[in-house]
């Protein structure tokens, strides 16, 4: 079965050290298995999609306790470092604290915490607010201290650009790395110029990309050093909405057109070789002592 052998934390650094990461989105242990048979090194569990896994809007609904059970599922599931959004930590400086602790036992390796207001909402949402910097600053600063171990990745996003604009947007991610931040992540970038707007305020602040607007190589070549690929979770919902409006339509689905996998390819993936041989060696155990 999967598990994270080694330090999940250093295993991200050292990628982030080698070059730009991109990471798919997933909200289950599945889309984490296939993106890891993929050969992702890495995985971001995504707060949209695990509100929507309840059939729910990001719009602050899901607490940290269902956040964090989700990245438990995910972690235990892949042996590949996991990203986790942890919205905006749930309350004051201590509640920060405490969100950092428990995804570090869950064993995230990196989470970022978020300035908006409480009930907070997708990035990419009309309405947003974000509370004041100095609130933010105490709240990082909580979060950097919690950490029993010093390596697991603490990212401050900001989504100050749309209620207040780029000056504040880059001055509270400033801020945010000077605080000592592991990277810093601008929230609600909409276009390549506003993506490469940001890459050139911030050129000397290691910094996260949430865009299906770029490849690795053109993020990495605009000094991103962690991709969060939202293409990935549009095209999943995208491949939802075809297949069950085919089924409604048509009565079937047509498989003759797409590479579906079989049934055993994807209890393959999901690991039923592991917990067969887990099973053989039992039988076997069983059968010596008789």
């Amino acid at each position: 079965m999967a598990s994270q052998s080694t330090n999940a934390p250093d295993r991200l650094r050292a990628l982030l050290g080698g070059g730009t990461v991109v990471a798919p989105f997933v909200w289950d242990g599945a889309q984490a298995r296939y993106a890891a048979a993929a050969g992702h090194p890495a995985v971001y569990m995504t707060g949209f999609g695990t509100a929507a896994s309840h059939g729910l809007p990001d719009i602050g609904l899901l607490g940290m306790a269902e956040m964090l059970e989700n990245a438990r599922r995910i972690v235990a599931a892949v042996d590949v470092p996991v990203i986790a959004d942890a919205d905006t930590g749930y309350g004051n400086p201590v509640n920060v604290a405490n969100t950092v602790r428990a995804y570090e036992a869950a064993g995230v390796a990196a989470l970022h915490i978020e300035d908006q207001v409480w009930p907070k909402r997708c990035g990419f949402m009309d309405g947003k607010e974000v509370i004041p910097l100095a609130e933010m600053e105490q709240k990082l600063t909580a979060a950097l201290a919690a950490r029993g171990d010093p390596t697991v990745l603490v990212i401050g996003r900001t989504d100050a650009l749309a209620p207040l604009g780029w000056d504040e947007a880059i001055a509270r991610a400033r801020a945010y790395h000077q605080l000592g931040v592991d990277l810093v992540f601008i929230d609600g970038l909409k276009t390549v110029a506003d993506i490469e707007r940001a890459a050139e305020a911030l050129r000397d602040v290691p910094r996260v990309l949430n865009s299906e607007l770029l490849s690795g190589k053109e993020a990495a070549a605009l000094g991103y050093q962690l991709v969060i690929q939202l293409g990935t979770l549009r095209a999943m919902f995208a491949a939802m909405r075809d297949v069950y409006g085919e089924l409604a339509s048509n009565g079937r689905v047509d498989l003759d057109g797409r590479s579906a996998p079989t049934i055993d390819e994807i209890a393959s993936v999901l690991g039923v070789d592991e917990h067969r041989a887990i099973e053989a060696a039992a039988l076997e155990g069983g059968t010596a002592s008789e």
